[in-house]
């Protein structure tokens, strides 16, 4: 395993070509750095069929992952449950509905993936030290890596991040400075200490390689499905790294002739309370405005202003996707409602796809034969503050059920 199949980095905005053998951030126009390779080479020299006997992990699809197998640091991430989901499915009014949980990830979200091959690659550049701003899943994720691989990992993050978050990261030995602000604000002073301090920035989509890992999720939703794409994937999207990843992993397995040219319907998921993708989607722009004031209790999606924002947008309508949002309540129910059907104990993010399934079968957008995918992005067991709103009346309602509390003997 090596990295011979790689061809270039090219920049998402301006195209221009960029040297794969040392490491990078932004391309000089300001526009993120995509992974390409030599895929007519690739072609002919890996198969799909060779998969049967390929590692249960993300690194199965190591001949388009852009680490040599020396550097490679992996906790087994990838690989995820592909749940045919009957019970919620017939609760929508759906025949065939389907959901990927990266929930089981290690780190306990899909922010595994991307940081996994992230952290690999900076360990092959001889990187020691990585700084990057997290509202959550993220951080932990980097604090994980970043030990496993024997480099220092410094993070910024918002003084109200999920305390499970903030736990894992100082746990697997990160600096760990707290903000008062949201990601974007984070971001700022990431950047500003990878100038000051030559840190590696790792934040979302400037650098080229964190995409590279979320890719896989494209990869094993084919493989799972045994090579046919499902007609529409609803996907939960604060900086949307995912949803462009899958996008790329689908147009290099079309080139790879493992599918044809048919694509699913991708569907941003956001939060009522920070939707600038939606918001943008709807106008008809190509890029998102700052949302301000953003607040949700699905910390992953208060993402006020993606860097991938055209990226995504771009992803939506080329696959005749869309964009929406749901309110904090609903994401929640969402999650339980997940629960209680499937057994998945889905995040906050992963539950925002319930209500929005339901709603675009109302509006007809979806059909009711439909294949279509749930995307959860992380485990539920990490969100005790979000939920802990929810439960309060969920007791109360079993309360009334039960004609009052029983107390015990």
């Amino acid at each position: 395993m090596s990295t011979e199949f790689v061809s270039h980095l090219e920049c998402s905005v301006c195209g221009q070509a960029h040297d794969p053998s040392r490491a990078h951030n932004l391309c000089a126009c300001g526009g993120p750095l995509l992974v390409r390779y030599h895929l007519g080479r690739l072609r002919q020299a890996w198969r799909r069929e060779t998969l049967v006997s390929a590692r249960a992990d993300m690194w199965r699809y190591a001949p388009v992952l852009p680490v040599s197998q020396p550097h490679i640091t992996s906790l087994g991430e990838g690989w995820t449950p592909l749940i045919a989901a009957k019970r919620l499915g017939r609760e929508l009014g759906l025949s065939n509905l389907w959901i990927k949980d990266d929930g089981v990830n290690p780190t306990g979200s899909f922010k595994a993936r991307g940081l996994a091959c992230a952290v690999s690659k900076a360990k092959e550049f001889g990187i020691t030290d990585i700084v990057m701003p997290s509202a959550g899943n993220a951080g932990g994720a980097l604090a994980a890596y970043a030990a496993a691989a024997g480099v220092r990992a410094h993070l910024f993050m918002p003084r109200d991040v999920p305390q499970a978050n903030f736990l894992e990261s100082v746990a697997a030995g990160a600096e760990v400075t707290l903000v008062n602000g949201l990601i974007h604000d984070c971001g700022r002073w990431a950047a500003e200490m990878a100038k000051q301090r030559g840190w590696f920035e790792m934040s979302t989509l400037k650098e080229p390689y964190r995409i590279e890992g979320k890719k896989t999720m494209g990869y094993e939703i084919a493989e799972q499905m045994n090579w046919r794409l499902p007609d529409a994937i609803l996907y939960p999207a604060g900086g949307g790294v995912g949803l462009i990843g899958m996008w790329k992993a689908f147009d290099e397995m079309e080139q790879l002739g493992w599918i044809g040219p048919q694509r699913p319907k991708l569907i941003a998921v956001q939060a009522e309370g920070c939707q600038p993708i939606v918001s943008a989607y709807e106008r008809g722009q190509e890029a998102a405005s700052l949302w301000e004031n953003a607040s949700t209790v699905a910390s992953g999606l208060r993402v006020p202003k993606p860097l991938g924002d055209r990226l995504m947008l771009r992803a939506i309508r080329a696959t005749g996707g869309c964009a929406i949002a749901v309110t904090d309540q609903e994401l929640l129910d969402g999650a339980l409602q997940m629960s209680a059907c499937e057994g998945v104990y889905a995040a906050p993010e992963g539950g925002a796809c319930v209500p929005a399934v339901r709603r675009l079968l109302q509006s007809g957008f979806l059909k009711p034969d439909d294949t279509i995918l749930l995307y959860n992005t992380g485990s539920g067991l990490k969100y005790p503050e979000a939920f802990s709103i929810r439960f309060p009346r969920l007791l109360a309602e079993e309360a009334d059920k039960l004609g009052g509390l029983i107390t015990p003997r």
